[in-house]
């Protein structure tokens, strides 16, 4: 069984923000697959079903993202998930282009305050990742304003196939494996 964790923040005044990302492929992939994540549990939403042929739990944390280690852990915990095999992460990634996909099967926290506490509950940080691309901040703004603010309409729509991506991103990890994933969307 695998789990796979979006990461962003609750509440209506964050959708469509740049660190909401993981929520928008979690979400892209519970519709093409038909689940429901509704399901209030390990202070989270989850979802669990069937993503192919692989039994899943889609999850997206209510704890926002700065405790977000918080309920991957619970969870991981709770369902005996394996983190460096059964757990796939998706965050945003002020590194990486509006739009643009990373794969990884392991790595720092690189300054994302979600990753980084997942990785301080588990004590390391060897758990698959899907980094989705929101862009570098502009000059003199300050962090925390540029990922909790809204796309533009032009980055919104590169998000939205983005998203699309992200869920093949995962189906293909869960078929193919993290290596050939990563080299069909890198």
């Amino acid at each position: 069984m695998y789990l796979i964790v979006g990461l962003g923040n609750p509440g209506r005044e964050y959708e469509n923000t740049r660190h909401n990302a993981g929520y928008m492929v979690v979400d892209a992939l519970a519709e093409k697959c038909g689940i429901d994540v509704l399901e209030k549990k390990h202070k989270a939403l989850i979802g669990k079903g069937v993503v192919v042929g692989q039994k899943c739990i889609l999850m997206k944390p209510l704890t926002y993202m700065n405790l977000s280690g918080e309920s991957v852990m619970d969870a991981c915990q709770y369902y005996k998930i394996d983190p460096t095999q059964e757990l796939i992460v998706i965050s945003d990634d002020i590194s990486l282009e509006v739009g643009k996909l990373r794969i990884r099967k392991k790595g720092s926290a690189g300054g994302h305050n979600g990753l980084k506490n997942i990785i301080a509950h588990f004590g390391h940080d060897t758990f698959m990742r899907l980094k989705v691309g929101v862009g570098n901040k502009p000059p003199r703004m300050d962090l925390a304003d540029y990922v909790l603010g809204h796309f533009t309409k032009e980055e919104r729509t590169l998000m939205e196939e983005a998203a699309g991506r992200g869920a093949k991103a995962i189906q293909a990890i869960l078929t193919e494996g993290p290596d050939k994933a990563m080299n069909l969307f890198n």
